[in-house]
């Protein structure tokens, strides 16, 4: 699947390792996006490979790249820090309540909670069938791009 030109502008993951393939609805403090987990990934060669299971790291990383992706639409950095990037600074409270398997499409929605200086306080929901599969508070701040 090709990745629209919108995700890869607003944050800096590229595949193999962008869990964001659609954004569905964005508003001043809410986005929600899809992603499929296609059953040809290798990560289901070794993870559970009698009975593959997506790990819970990679849908957090999912809730985190559609929080990055809320940031930039939302508050876009200004002219003089576009060589800064999202990065993840806290985790708080992750709750895995089901599994997501090869071949599900998952449905993300992070909320804005608050911005502090360049610091965003997010809160995310993973839904797979339409039921809650994780549920995660998290921070990311904007940081100088490594050099």
């Amino acid at each position: 699947m090709d990745v629209p030109a919108e995700i890869i502008s607003f944050i800096p993951h590229r595949p193999p390792f962008l869990w964001v393939d659609r954004i569905i609805s964005c508003s001043e403090d809410t986005i929600v996006t899809e992603k499929t987990f296609s059953e040809d990934l290798d990560i289901y060669q070794g993870h559970y490979p009698n009975n593959p299971i997506t790990p819970g790291v990679l849908l957090c990383e999912a809730v985190f790249q559609s929080g990055a992706v809320l940031m930039a639409k939302i508050h876009p950095p200004p002219a003089n820090e576009q060589s800064k990037v999202p990065v993840l600074t806290r985790i708080n409270g992750a709750k895995f309540k089901r599994g997501v398997y090869p071949g599900d499409t998952v449905r993300i929605k992070v909320q804005l909670k608050e911005k502090v200086a360049s610091v965003f306080f997010l809160k995310g929901v993973l839904k797979s069938c339409g039921k809650t599969a994780l549920q995660v508070d998290f921070a990311c701040a904007m940081a100088d791009r490594p050099a």
